[in-house]
């Protein structure tokens, strides 16, 4: 490229001196020695710029060789780091597979432990593995066999009957217990179920007011009501016993699943039985995660606590901001509408910028539904969790940590948790979202400098300001006869017309005679600056500027356009 400029400079100066020599030879009638003894076609004459055009010629060629062979190598790197990106995969693939462990491996200490239960309370009752052969990280596993004991007891003790009152509802004297397992994606599904009485939606109701958790005249569906039943310190049951419960109800267990990034459902029918539902991931290493940003933080939230992802049209987002609408609804589901940001941060605003559609996670806790928005939807990726520190170990709504391949951590939010925890339903838009102010003033920089153009625009959209640009002076009187601006910044030299002749127009101009111009350039002299003077140029800057100098000068003229007009 030095090579290219050095040849492209000494032909434009050869191509001026040859232009004023064939000027001196045609007034002094000069001709070459050549002239008389050789016609034109019979020789040819090279001169310096030819010699400097031939050697342009080969150096382009040059470069189009280094561009094939660039690209030649690129194809190569793009390969190896396909080559390299699936090794990764595969290792990484591999890695997993040790950690994986047959569910199979504790079936029969759960059944022991079922039947155990059963013979010391008189009772009869099975228990029953489907899918037993579901694999799951050995650290999962560990964990999960504790509260899986734990609910299996209280299935035995609260949950089947006696063998003689199962008679007499027309079941048989053996209880059935069910652990069904299931993988769905990066997830395993663990099924507990038992064909007993089902819970007391009633002892729950009166434990939950006993206990200042509900008032008496709220009602809540069965969903919301066995939701209880996992805050710490609740049980219904009248006596403490070595069986199950021991005074401690299953917040062990909701505590031990959250734990390991997973969640747990409740289903009761009278009569029928109860089911808990819990979902875990296959491995605590690797997630599967939404990566989105809320504010300056990036929060990385699992795909086993959403249900959906989805948009919502700008307009109705802010009409929900507003309180022109209650909720947003998708099919036929009514979900109530937050800012992730605000529920974690209350001084923090959404910033809904120029887009038309934005992001929603919608998540669900049993009845209530809740539609989180976020600033953008990054991607979905795998990422590897890390664990936090005592700082935050105790927030209970964040499962972890990750690096991103950036370099930068983003936080693993716990959707369920934090709706959980009432920090949702405490959450109250306290002003109008950023992004509905109207800009005040809209501006137009003219400039054939992209990087001014955008370093300029940069600075006065962060004033709240709308900005228009052009790259010269017939650009600008095309967006002049669209637009009206308050204001014009302009350049002095740029192509196809300059900044003095656009000043001429627009003071010409009937419509834009009033325009306030600032006139920005590296023109600094006193014959330049009275030149735009002349021309009717409000202000006159000199490059570069200082960007308070700017905006105090822009501030300044439109104040007086301001009182000028009143």
């Amino acid at each position: 490229m030095l090579r290219l400029s050095e040849q492209l400079r000494q032909l434009e100066i050869e191509t001026q001196a040859q232009i004023m020599h064939r000027f001196d030879r045609q007034r002094e009638g000069e001709s070459s020695v050549y002239d008389d003894a050789f016609d034109p076609l019979e020789l040819d004459r090279f001169s310096r710029l030819q010699q400097l055009s031939g050697s342009l010629a080969e150096t382009v060629n040059d470069l189009v060789s280094v561009k094939d062979m660039l690209t030649g190598h690129q194809r190569e790197f793009t390969d190896l780091l396909t080559q390299q990106a699936r090794l990764a995969d595969d290792l990484q693939d591999g890695l997993l597979r040790t950690r994986l462990v047959p569910f199979v491996q504790v079936v029969p200490r759960l059944q022991r432990l079922v039947r155990q239960t059963a013979d010391s309370l008189g009772k009869q009752a099975q228990l029953e593995v489907k899918g037993p052969e579901v694999e799951l990280d050995r650290t999962i596993l560990d964990r999960l066999v504790a509260p899986l004991e734990h609910l299996l007891r209280n299935a035995v003790d609260h949950g089947l009957e006696e063998p003689e009152t199962r008679l007499k509802n027309g079941k048989p004297a053996l209880g059935l217990v069910t652990l069904a397992l299931a993988r769905e994606g990066n997830d395993a599904v663990i099924s507990l179920s038992d064909d007993g009485r089902g819970m007391n939606l009633q002892a729950i109701r009166r434990k939950a007011i006993n206990l200042g958790m509900l008032a008496e005249d709220t009602v809540l569906p069965d969903d919301a009501l066995l939701q209880f039943i996992l805050e710490p310190g609740f049980t219904t049951s009248e006596k403490v016993t070595q069986i199950s419960g021991r005074g401690v109800g299953l917040d062990v267990v909701a505590s031990e699943i959250k734990a390991a990034n997973g969640a747990i459902g409740l289903e009761s029918v009278a009569g029928q039985g109860a089911r808990f539902t819990i979902r875990l991931p296959l491995t605590l290493a690797i997630i599967e995660a939404f990566l989105v940003s809320a504010g300056e933080n990036i929060y990385a939230i699992p795909h086993s606590t959403v249900e959906a992802a989805t948009r919502i049209n700008r307009q109705t987002l802010l009409d929900i901001y507003r309180g022109d609408l209650e909720e947003f609804t998708l099919r036929d589901q009514r979900h109530r509408v937050v800012y992730l940001g605000g529920v974690l941060d209350p001084t923090q605003q959404p910033d809904l910028g120029e887009r038309r559609w934005l992001p929603l996670l919608l998540i669900r806790l049993g009845e209530q539904r809740v539609a989180l928005h976020v600033d953008s939807l990054i991607e979905s990726q795998r990422i590897l969790v890390k664990p936090l520190g005592p700082q935050l170990a105790r927030v209970r709504w964040l499962s972890g940590g990750t690096i991103l391949s950036d370099g930068r951590v983003a936080l693993i939010l716990d959707a369920l948790a934090l709706l959980r925890s009432g920090a949702v339903a405490g959450y109250r838009p306290n002003a109008a979202p950023v992004a509905a102010i109207k800009p005040q003033h809209c501006i137009m920089v003219v400039d054939d400098s992209l990087t001014v153009r955008r370093v300029t625009s940069r600075l006065l959209r962060r004033q709240n300001m709308e900005v228009l640009t052009a790259k010269d002076g017939v650009e600008a009187l095309t967006l002049l006869d669209e637009n009206r601006p308050d204001l014009l910044l302009l350049d002095v030299e740029m192509p196809r017309m300059d900044g003095y002749e656009l000043a001429r127009h627009i003071r010409r101009a009937e419509h834009l005679k009033d325009l306030p111009i600032i006139m920005i350039t590296s023109r600094t002299s006193a014959k330049h600056r009275e030149y735009a003077m002349a021309l009717g140029v409000d202000r006159y800057l000199g490059k570069p500027y200082q960007e308070s100098e700017l905006l105090n000068e822009i501030n300044s003229l439109l104040e007086e356009r301001k009182n000028l007009l009143n």
